[in-house]
């Protein structure tokens, strides 16, 4: 059952990603597409640091992966559901990376500037996001 609902949730983030077996495969060390294909379908457990990867290349919370391959995972919401196939952009994905490396201290800084607060740190990212948004569109 969990390595169904584990094929499942790998299926599903690989298509948010918008990323065939192949592609994919050649991003995770000692996987072919065929050994995504069978982990997708229920037939091949993968090792918890494959779904670590999986999970980075995709742009999913490991969590959500490791725990369905326990068989912990409590049945998930339709939001839950949204949240893990959700698509993320080239830059969404990079912020996460970016974030996964920094030191706890400079996560709670980051988390206390998107959550409003520190208002001047605050006001520093938010003339930073609009400087970023106006390159993007080209204004």
């Amino acid at each position: 059952m969990a390595a169904k609902k584990v094929g499942t949730l790998i299926k599903e983030a690989r298509l948010a990603a918008e990323m065939t077996q192949e592609q994919l495969a050649r991003r995770i060390s000692g996987l072919s597409a065929s050994d995504i294909s069978m982990a997708e379908r229920g037939l091949k457990d993968l090792t918890q640091e494959q779904l670590k990867r999986i999970a980075k290349v995709t742009g999913v919370t490991q969590a959500s992966l490791l725990n369905a391959a326990k068989g912990s995972a409590k049945k998930t919401s339709s939001s839950t559901a949204a949240k893990t196939s959700m698509r993320v952009t080239a830059t969404e994905k990079r912020l996460v990376e970016l974030y996964r490396e920094a030191s706890s201290d400079k996560k709670k800084a980051v988390l206390n500037v998107l959550r409003g607060n520190d208002a001047t740190a605050g006001e520093i990212f938010d003339t930073i996001l609009e400087g970023v948004q106006d390159i993007i569109t080209g204004k």
